[in-house]
């Protein structure tokens, strides 16, 4: 259960810084475009992967939140083998997913950065000035970096909670779904009642 949430809140939660600076960028890029018609704001790479990065937070949310609410609440439920199978391809799925996220927001944060083009050097500058936030370089972005900060522990959660739906559907076959102290409880629970 705890693992299941350190993947949901630890990627959600790069998605939202990454989506902080996001809509900076969104709203640079508008500002100075509207300033002078000529100029052309380059932060696309940036853009693309920060909105990549909320649909993976959405995607592993989605998984290891409907796994720990299904868990948490109906534990002793009967799922086919198709339904196994299904949870077990989704969880592969979104730690590829987190994995190629965390890669390339690494990659984009610590290697680019914005620019314009379009104008002379000296006008960009200006235009640039007029409109502060983001820093171009998106690794002196405290919200970008936080982003991919938070985005690396949130894979390897992920990576750990669908370790944990694998050995978990394992062990519900074999034993169903309670421990073996619970198992023992029912037994002794079971015995008692035959005594009497």
């Amino acid at each position: 259960m705890i693992v299941y949430q350190l993947a949901m809140i630890l990627c959600v939660c790069s998605e939202s810084v990454g989506t902080a600076a996001l809509s900076e960028y969104v709203d640079q890029q508008e500002f100075i475009q509207n300033l002078n018609n000529l100029v052309v704001v380059y932060n696309d790479d940036f853009i693309g992967i920060a909105s990549y990065n909320i649909f993976v937070g959405i995607a592993v949310a989605t998984i290891f939140g409907a796994a720990f609410f299904f868990d948490l609440f109906w534990p002793e439920r009967k799922e086919s083998k198709s339904v196994h199978l299904a949870w077990k391809i989704c969880a592969v799925v979104v730690c590829v997913m987190a994995f190629a996220d965390a890669i390339a927001m690494t990659a984009i944060v610590a290697t680019r950065s914005a620019y314009v083009s379009g104008v002379d050097a000296p006008t960009g500058t200006v235009l640039l000035e007029q409109y502060k936030k983001p820093v171009l370089d998106y690794n002196h972005n405290a919200k970008a970096v936080a982003s991919v900060v938070l985005l690396w522990p949130g894979f390897i959660a992920t990576v750990g909670s669908t370790i944990i739906l694998f050995l978990s559907h394992q062990h519900d076959a074999e034993f169903g779904p309670k421990s073996t102290h619970g198992r023992d409880a029912e037994k002794k629970v079971t015995m008692e009642g035959q005594v009497v």
